[in-house]
């Protein structure tokens, strides 16, 4: 309601088949390739990568052929990815000229990862396309980065963004993929930290040790001979934009530094600290005088930042004419208010992290008083970006607003806010109206109006100090209790070798205890991390960001993250379609036991589903079913039963296809049995009859049918234990019990096969 936001950029008619270059900058495995792969895998903009390792037929070639070869698919409409080191400037020069005539947009991604990454991946890489791997690799890797010449934008290149750990390079990629063929970006330096950083004494040892035995003697002569001296600084020589820079590096850096990320110039990447992006309030719509209002936002700034610990305030708005950012810049400025804490930005307030490389975990909404979307500005913009998720979690909260007042609305992770620009916290504030077409309208009484805005910017900013001192405990003392208390549930959990995957679908402890006890032991932590403040009660707010008001702690987010992102988690996934992922059980039950999980968001469990989720039932059955024929192809003695749990262990609605032998090591207590052999489990074919007719499943959540005695899913004898049940099953040949042979809950082989429903 108070700035207008505009549609993403689109290239006029004129230039729609304007190709990009961009000439990525980086030392030997640094990642160049796989950024390139990465983003011509996804993206439907048509790019060539050119790279001088194969460009001669799949073998090296020459620079040259390398700018022939850009400049052709330039001429073809085609954009394109340098996959060079291009270190030094006269490396990439005539690259960067190639966007000379105005034709060609020139981008620069620079991959400046540690240097022990880089030399770590070069020495265990095999089968390299240019055969640098193995022991050469490091004292190759280090002598380049010695060269290494940060871009300029006064080289020719119209944007440059900084990538200097993995969490940059994933949103580089995520940007780029994200163009269409329409498509441009935002012009600029983005992303660049301080590069003056301290010599990192242990980079001798860690060459020694990932050196190979057999190059040993050889590389470590090169080194001795002409890095070893520049790596300790015993020739004062500094190894620029390595990691490993000393002083003299860093002073000579920063005569050239270019930033031009925020309006203020500020590099707005310096850390990741807590920060509130918020919009001037009531200037736009609601009319305020912008000087009066330049000066409560100054005010008040000044009276919190120091409030606020580490954490930073930054005022957005999409133009660089924008004139209470002008104002507001140079009366911060008279004041000394400190530009790493404050500063102003350009750019679109939803698309922060993704545009403009500035995090911001909570964002400041200029809302009306029914706190609904609508309208246009902010208000309309965020809520769009928030999308159904954050208007649910609004009305939880509060269902309207008075001026002069805010409420902090936690975003749930199913939000593409949250998802994509790294939103945890939406503040909706409002302002005082001066505009009489508008609520709430004040008639020019700017002693009044004055007040409310004072109120207003109070409001948010304590709001915002409740949200940084809540994360704050949570981080420095609930996580660590929870992973305490994780840390014991692995204890009961499984005895095998760990595995050190960064894949959180292999490091969760998914079912070894049910989803009730799991939820006392971290009680504590979910508590911290729900309560926060309502500036209008002055009450703990106790909501939850899950479905039905569950709270899914970090261990339960597994399945959901890989529902939601399959790609990036393509070594556990055998399935993917637009509604629905299809993966082995990181601990089966059974011989086969595969996980099919619901694509859309919002289904986080059974309890979920309604009539309109229908379609997607019968689609999940469906896939279940043909997972458990290709078995039985495979071994026709098998017996398959698809169903889910009543209340899940894990976020995210997911459909079992178990084989009924339950023949596995991972298969250890009552609960585990008793949650597939009770009534706790809820076959396919009955859900989808259940919401097609009452639009909805029936969930038997009772946690007594966690601890019933332990009968034998074929003859239904009791056993006092799970060896002596599973001794029992092994031997047992009866007849499955009539209500599972009925309506085809069990699936068999061919010749007894059930029905699909």
């Amino acid at each position: 309601m108070d700035m207008d936001v505009d549609e993403p950029t689109k290239v006029d008619q004129e230039t729609q088949a304007k190709p990009i270059i961009v000439i990525l900058m980086g030392a030997p495995g640094s990642g160049k390739s796989t950024f390139c792969e990465q983003v011509m895998g996804s993206s439907i903009r048509p790019w060539v990568r050119i790279c001088q390792d194969t460009i001669k037929n799949g073998k090296a070639g020459t620079k040259a052929q390398c700018i022939e070869s850009a400049r052709s698919a330039l001429r073809e409409g085609k954009s394109v990815f340098i996959d060079r080191c291009n270190l030094e400037k006269e490396q990439r020069d005539e690259f960067a000229k190639l966007g000379g005539s105005g034709q060609v947009d020139v981008h620069a991604v620079v991959l400046d990862l540690p240097a022990k990454v880089c030399i770590s991946r070069s020495v265990k890489r095999t089968g390299h396309e240019g055969n640098l791997q193995g022991g050469k690799a490091a004292a190759v890797v280090n002598r380049m980065l010695q060269k290494k010449e940060f871009p300029k934008l006064s080289e020719g290149y119209g944007r440059i963004t900084f990538c200097q750990n993995e969490s940059d390079v994933e949103s580089a990629v995520r940007t780029y993929t994200g163009l269409g063929p329409l498509d441009t970006l935002p012009h600029g330096t983005f992303g660049q930290k301080n590069p003056g950083a301290k010599v990192q004494l242990g980079i001798m040892k860690f060459l020694k040790k990932t050196e190979n035995p057999a190059n040993t003697e050889s590389t470590s002569k090169k080194v001795q001979g002409s890095d070893a001296s520049q790596i300790t600084g015993e020739q004062n020589t500094s190894l620029k934009g390595t990691g490993l820079s000393a002083e003299s590096d860093s002073m000579e850096s920063k005569k050239d530094e270019q930033l031009v990320v925020g309006s203020s110039g500020t590099d707005v990447s310096l850390d990741d600290a807590p920060t509130l992006a918020f919009p001037s309030i009531s200037t736009a719509d609601f009319q305020f005088d912008l000087e009066m209002a330049s000066d409560i936002i100054v005010e008040k700034v000044a009276e919190f930042v120091n409030k606020l610990g580490n954490a930073r305030l930054v005022l957005v708005d999409l133009t660089h004419k924008s004139k209470i950012l002008s104002l507001v810049r140079a009366k911060a400025s008279q004041k000394n208010i400190d530009s790493n804490r404050f500063f102003t930005f350009v750019g679109d307030i939803t698309k922060l992290h993704t545009e403009g490389g500035l995090r911001c975990n909570v964002i400041a909404n200029a809302a009306n008083w029914r706190l609904k979307p609508g309208g246009g500005g902010v208000n309309a913009a965020i809520f769009n970006a928030g999308g159904p998720a954050l208007e649910v979690a609004t009305k939880e909260q509060a269902k309207s607003l008075y001026p002069g007042n805010a409420v902090v609305v936690p975003l749930p992770s199913t939000s593409p806010l949250f998802c994509r620009e790294g939103v945890t916290h939406v503040i909706h504030v409002l302002g005082p109206n001066m505009n009489p077409q508008r609520p709430n309208y004040l008639d020019n009484d700017y002693n009044k109006g004055r007040k409310v805005l004072q109120d207003t910017y109070n409001s948010l900013f304590e709001c915002f100090a409740s949200v940084v001192r809540t994360q704050k405990k949570v981080s420095k003392g609930s996580i660590e209790n929870l992973q305490l208390k994780l840390s014991e549930l692995e204890d009961h959990s499984e005895s095998g070798p760990t595995n050190h995957s960064t894949n959180s679908y292999q490091k969760i402890k998914r079912e070894d205890l049910h989803e009730s006890e799991r939820n006392k032991r971290s009680k504590g932590y979910q508590a911290e991390a729900e309560n926060v403040s309502d500036t209008n009660t002055g009450k703990p707010n106790l909501k939850s960001d899950g479905s039905k008001n569950k709270s899914w702690g970090s261990w339960a987010q597994a399945i959901y993250n890989i529902a939601m992102h399959p790609d990036k988690q393509r070594d556990v996934v055998l399935e993917i379609s637009d509604d629905v992922v299809v993966l082995n059980d990181l601990y089966p039950k059974a011989q086969k036991h595969l996980l099919v999980v619901a694509r859309h968001p919002g289904l986080d469990r059974l309890a979920d589903v309604c009539k309109e989720h229908i379609q997607l039932l019968r689609t999940m059955h469906a896939v279940g079913l043909k997972w458990a024929e290709k078995f039985l192809q495979d071994d026709s003695t098998l017996v398959f039963r698809l169903g889910y749990h009543s209340e899940p262990s894990m976020r995210q609605l997911h459909l079992h296809v178990i084989s009924q032998d339950f023949n596995s090591a991972h298969l250890k207590n009552k609960k585990h049995w008793n949650s597939f052999n009770t009534a706790f489990f809820r076959d396919s074919v009955d859900v989808i009859e259940e919401v097609s007719s009452d639009g909805k499943a029936i969930l038997n959540d009772d946690e007594s049918l966690m601890s019933v005695e332990l009968r034998c899913n074929r003859c239904r004898s009791a056993h006092p234990t799970i060896p002596k049940l599973k001794l029992h099953i092994g031997r047992c040949q009866a007849s499955f019990p009539n209500t599972l042979l009925q309506n085809g809950r069990l699936v068999t082989a061919p010749s007894n096969s059930s029905t699909d429903p």
